[in-house]
């Protein structure tokens, strides 16, 4: 039996406002996770970053830097994806469907399988199948509706 439009549509409001809601907080995380204390700006000297001709002299500093500008980037892609997932009724059922939904069921597919990163604990392997789990929905979105 295939599932209705309306549903798909539910399915992604749901997807939409959790995912929202968690790049919303991913904004800061840094703080959250205790970046500062996990990174400390002062301490031994870290190794320059060289990447072939280019030889950078790197700081703690810079370390840190860093780790906001990823989950600054991380969360504006959720929030993103979020309002594209609460927007489906403009593109649902338009030539640009499945694009959109493989687009993002990619994204959580990377960043399911990019949880293993964090560790195998249980609750990894259940945030891994729930991120899998929105990867599913938008892959179902893309081929079913």
């Amino acid at each position: 039996m295939l599932i209705p439009s309306w549903l798909w549509l539910v399915t992604l409001g749901i997807c939409g406002v959790f995912t929202t809601v968690l790049g919303t907080v991913h904004f800061w995380f840094p703080v959250l996770l205790d970046f500062a204390n996990a990174i400390p700006k002062t301490g031994s000297p870290i190794k320059p970053f060289r990447l072939g001709p280019i030889h950078v002299t790197t700081k703690r500093s810079d370390v840190h830097g860093i780790a906001w500008v990823m989950n600054h980037a991380a969360s504006y892609t959720l929030v993103s994806i979020g309002i594209v997932d609460l927007l489906a009724v403009y593109w649902i059922n338009s030539p640009i469907q499945w694009m959109v939904a493989l687009w993002i069921a990619i994204w959580w597919f990377i960043r399911a399988a990019s949880q293993l990163y964090l560790g195998r604990r249980p609750g990894d392997w259940w945030i891994l199948v729930g991120f899998a789990w929105l990867g599913i929905v938008h892959v179902g979105v893309a081929l079913f509706v």
